[in-house]
């Protein structure tokens, strides 16, 4: 009888052991339940501990809570569509588990813990029997000191650098997303999270008290919430840079698409007012250069940024409107969210807030044949931010205007569930050279580290492909200038340049190249790289190929080409390079089977291989 029973005490005890195993599907990644923390492994490799389970809520203590099992659930598909971004079909599988704890007082608080091959997804799921506001989390990721990660100072506008550092820092203790971390040689994680709702304030990371304790702290909120409760999706890729590159983990855990018609939303090519002046929108006869610009180029928008409100010399906005909509461009005008930076900050505001008045303005802009709508200012992480953006989106929507917010929070799947938002600011983007120095020296590495942290998360509005100069000098090569409109995926992709450095006689290929650019792709894929080094991309639209490729360092470096996987079809392509000398580049017609297999670009260079045409 005793031998009976201790076999069944065996069986349990490995019954239990095997349940608080969780595991990706093709069985690289894995979490296990250790000693009070879950400890997440890649290809048998340890990437990180999440330990410290809890939330703060306003009239209950959900903070000690005791650790009861994994469940097992089942393999899951997830299948969509997207109109923007990196891939426009997703087809992939996951497996669903569910982490169950009890607090001090017997109260049920569930994770549900989502694996998939590029990484994991977390929330919390549980039921508030009366009204209660959820105050903060204290989940913990382990960084430990001596990994070497990317990751920015948090401020509400999500515009730092993204330094190469090797442990926590005393001087901040507060960081934005996404994070990426090298626990392991040619193993990475990228911490984010996705799926905001109205209810649910954004998240960053403060790692006071404990450098290697990185813990999700909650913007402020008090939105009361009863019964049935989730948190958003907390997110880690894991894999070699090519997976995080290509990672689609944001959008796979955000609600799927709540606009019933998307055919209005169109992506493109968009000329900038404002760069080249810090102002301009205000003057109507820089507005029709923009215009012309835009005509000339075949770009099918032009966005008229702020103070268009206070138009000079007798002109309007309706002046404006008229005559880009006469030359077959359609305008996009800028707006203040009149919550962030309102006293000194430029308008128009105090149009949207209010939702009688937002609807009104919408109306008006959908009259007038405004294709679309850059917010800008607006108040950080908080709960009633996110609820007021959502409002923004669904209302733009009604009225068939795209959505690009600036001065704003970076993407968390917004972009999935509605696909009028097609971009995001969130970025330390070429606008910055109007305002600080700092850019001349840093932008080729910054823009090196980009595609591997902030755009692998969403849509960025860098403005990028500056060939002049603003109130501060750029010395990245125009090479390198001219990839990133490959390199950033923006589904409208702003130019920030002035027309008449676009239009100069010797940029017969930019202009080419500007007429024809897609600016959402089919596949993407990281050819070679590494953060703040070098980063090589390939990104296929239909049937063709672009391939672009920077250097991040202060000294000439030559790229490799991995060509054979995208098995490039016969005919001719524009290979783009440094020319050797100053700024400038240089272009040849190349066959497919001349392709080089490496590039040699000049310190801060940068090349592209493009299709001829399209």
């Amino acid at each position: 009888m005793k031998k009976i029973q201790l076999l069944a005490l065996l069986i349990l005890t490995s019954l239990s052991a095997l349940a608080q195993v969780a595991k990706s599907p093709n069985g690289k990644i894995v979490a296990r339940w250790d000693k009070n923390k879950l400890v997440v492994c890649y290809d048998g490799k340890m990437m990180t501990e999440i330990s410290d389970f809890g939330l703060q809520t306003s009239d209950e203590d959900l903070t000690s809570l005791t650790f009861v099992n994994i469940f097992d659930g089942k393999e899951f598909e997830v299948n969509y569509d997207m109109i923007e971004g990196k891939k426009s079909h997703i087809s992939k599988k996951g497996h669903g588990y569910s982490m169950l704890f009890h607090n001090a007082e017997g109260k049920k608080v569930e994770v549900a813990l989502q694996m998939f091959n590029d990484g994991i997804a977390f929330r919390y799921e549980t039921r508030f029997a009366r009204p209660t506001v959820v105050k903060d989390e204290q989940t913990r990721y382990l960084i430990a000191d001596g990994t070497r990660r990317w990751i920015q100072k948090y401020t509400d506008a999500y515009e730092q650098f993204f330094p190469l550092a090797t442990d926590g820092n005393d001087a901040n203790t507060h960081w934005g997303y996404p994070a990426l971390v090298e626990p392991q040689q040619d193993a990475f994680a990228l911490f984010t999270e996705a799926n905001i709702e109205s209810e649910h304030s954004a998240s960053s990371l403060d790692n006071a008290g404990q450098r290697d304790q990185y813990r999700v702290t909650l913007g402020r909120s008090d939105k009361q919430v009863s019964g049935k409760w989730h948190s958003p999706w907390r997110v880690v890729m894991l894999g070699t840079l090519k997976d995080i590159v290509a990672s689609t983990l944001v959008t796979d855990v955000s609600k799927p698409c709540e606009i019933l018609n998307t055919k209005w939303i169109k992506p493109g090519v968009v000329s900038w007012i404002y760069w080249a002046y810090n102002h301009g929108s205000n003057d109507y006869n820089i507005i029709k250069k923009y215009v012309d610009m835009a005509v000339t180029l075949h770009l099918p928008y032009v966005l008229i940024d702020a103070e268009w409100d206070e138009m000079k010399d007798g002109y309007t906005i309706e002046d404006a409107l008229k005559y880009s909509l006469s030359k077959g461009v359609k305008p996009i005008i800028w707006y203040n969210s009149t919550t962030g930076w309102i006293d000194g900050a430029p308008g128009p505001k105090y149009r949207l807030n209010d939702p009688e008045k937002r609807e009104k303005e919408f109306a008006w802009c959908e009259k007038m044949g405004v294709s679309g709508v850059k917010i800008d200012f607006f108040d950080g992480d908080t709960q009633a931010t996110m609820e007021y953006c959502i409002d923004l989106l669904k209302s733009a929507a009604k009225h068939h205007l795209l959505v690009n917010f600036h001065g704003a929070t970076i993407p968390r799947g917004w972009q999935r569930t509605f696909p009028n938002l097609v971009s995001t600011e969130g970025v330390y983007g070429a606008e910055w050279y109007n305002n600080r120095g700092d850019l001349t020296s840093r932008a080729a590495a910054h823009n090196a580290t980009l595609p591997f942290t902030r755009n692998v998360v969403g849509p960025m509005d860098y403005t990028p492909c500056t060939f002049s100069d603003s109130q501060h000098p750029h010395i990245t090569t125009d090479a390198h200038e001219l990839a990133l409109t490959i390199l950033f995926e923006s589904s409208l992709q702003h130019l920030a340049d002035r027309p008449e450095s676009y239009l100069e006689p010797k940029r017969k290929v930019e202009q080419a190249l500007f007429g024809y650019l897609p600016t959402t792709w089919d596949d993407t894929r990281l050819l070679a790289g590494y953060p703040g080094e070098y980063v090589v991309m390939a990104r296929r639209k239909g049937q063709k190929w672009f391939i672009a490729g920077i250097n991040g360092k202060d000294e000439k470096q030559t790229l490799k080409i991995d060509l054979k996987a995208l098995n490039l079809p016969a005919e001719n392509y524009i290979l783009v390079t440094d020319a050797g000398k100053g700024l400038d580049l240089k272009s040849q017609i190349v066959n497919t089977h001349d392709l080089p297999a490496a590039v040699e670009c000049s310190a801060r260079g940068g090349f592209l291989i493009i299709p001829q045409g399209m």
